[in-house]
């Protein structure tokens, strides 16, 4: 398989707080004070306007300007899936145009189930309202599985689509593990009865570090999919001054530090001849004065070394002062985003939203955003290996 090398499209078919520029809760919570304060309809007006205005056309042409092959896409399940096993028309018509701007420049959408309905961990990311009911109720595994043998059954043979990824960063115990083994195994099955030739990511426990128990799930065309944040202090910018090479959570942090930190999972792709995906890596831009520009060249040589596909996290952020943002960023103040409050970012959105609906649905276009440079520089570096 050509190596995957490529960027993350978050919160376009799943809305997250931090790159929309305010706090960080689930996309249901964020859509749900949408609507108490405009109502149903024009909520439904703010969803298509954004899912119109945040990711088009023109970004997938931007990417394919950085070298990079390959897009990671997360979405919702709640936006294809209307009710139990029916799918929404209007939800599978933003993945048929990934897939066509994709196919257009000659890039990949690997398709990644970012939040499964009843939450596979209890994070904001996956739509979660504190609870991982994925694991509780087999109805809503089954659920996921039935979407996969949707997706698949309806996009094997487009030209745009590079695999599928079954699960976003799962997290449960370890009495529940098998639970695990048997969504991805039947998730699997359910794709391969259409579709035999697309790479299927697995993604291990504990948000996609820990994989040794999916070893007897390998098979062809089954690739392993990691996320690599570490040290979380200093990629989300958790505390403040931290550098890098340093002193880092009490170690000294250099590339051969990132070397043994990658170095189980390069045994295990060895030791069972598997492809490994780094889904997902990436740092808070504080300027590059504080060894930005260094980890992430150290990190993608060390990839690079061991072999490893990756997806960079994300395209495009409202520039915060914590999490890993995006490749373009948008660097101004204004009324939707606020960083002075009391409200913040997406929390802004339904104050202004009938006065001002045409400003916001403008304002998420990427032109506003400013290209990280020197970012993509070491990005582009890495992609042309």
């Amino acid at each position: 398989m050509k190596k995957i090398k490529g960027i993350n499209l978050g919160s376009w078919l799943l809305m997250e707080g931090y790159i929309l520029g305010g706090p960080n809760i689930a996309e249901t919570q964020i859509k749900h004070q949408f609507r108490k304060k405009q109502g149903k309809a024009e909520l439904k007006s703010f969803e298509n306007l954004f899912r119109k205005n945040f990711i088009q056309k023109k970004d997938f042409k931007n990417i394919a300007q950085t070298k990079a092959k390959y897009i990671r896409l997360p979405f919702n399940q709640k936006l294809i899936e209307k009710k139990p096993y029916s799918y929404s028309q209007t939800g599978t018509q933003y993945i048929k145009n990934a897939l066509d701007w994709a196919a257009e420049f000659n890039l990949k959408v690997i398709l990644d189930l970012h939040a499964a309905c009843g939450a596979q961990n209890c994070d904001w990311h996956g739509d979660s309202d504190g609870s991982a009911n994925f694991w509780l109720k087999k109805s809503y595994r089954n659920r996921a599985v039935k979407l996969w043998a949707y997706l698949s059954d309806k996009f094997n043979n487009h030209s745009g689509l590079g695999g599928y990824d079954l699960l976003n960063e799962p997290v449960t115990d370890k009495s529940n593990i098998n639970l695990i083994k048997d969504y991805y195994k039947k998730a699997i099955a359910a794709i391969k009865c259409s579709d035999k030739k697309n790479p299927i990511f697995l993604e291990g426990n504990c948000w996609a570090q820990q994989i040794n128990f999916l070893a007897d799930l390998i098979a062809e065309n089954i690739k392993i999919s990691i996320h690599a944040y570490s040290p979380l202090s200093y990629t989300y910018d958790f505390v403040k001054g931290l550098s890098y090479p340093g002193k880092i959570e009490g170690q000294r942090w250099n590339k051969s530090t990132i070397y043994k930190y990658m170095k189980p999972y390069a045994d295990f792709s060895k030791k069972n001849k598997v492809d490994i995906l780094v889904g997902e890596f990436g740092i808070n831009w504080r300027g590059g004065f504080w060894g930005e520009k260094q980890y992430l060249d150290d990190l993608l040589s060390v990839f690079d070394d061991y072999g490893f596909g990756y997806t960079y996290w994300t395209y495009k952020a409202i520039a915060n002062s914590v999490f890993p943002d995006g490749l373009f960023q948008y660097l101004s103040n204004n009324n939707y985003v606020k960083r002075e409050g009391p409200a913040y970012g997406w929390q802004n959105y339904p104050l202004y939203w009938k006065e001002e609906k045409t400003k916001i649905k403008n304002f998420w276009q990427t032109k506003n955003f400013t290209p990280n440079k020197e970012l993509l520089t070491i990005l582009k570096k890495h992609f042309i290996k």
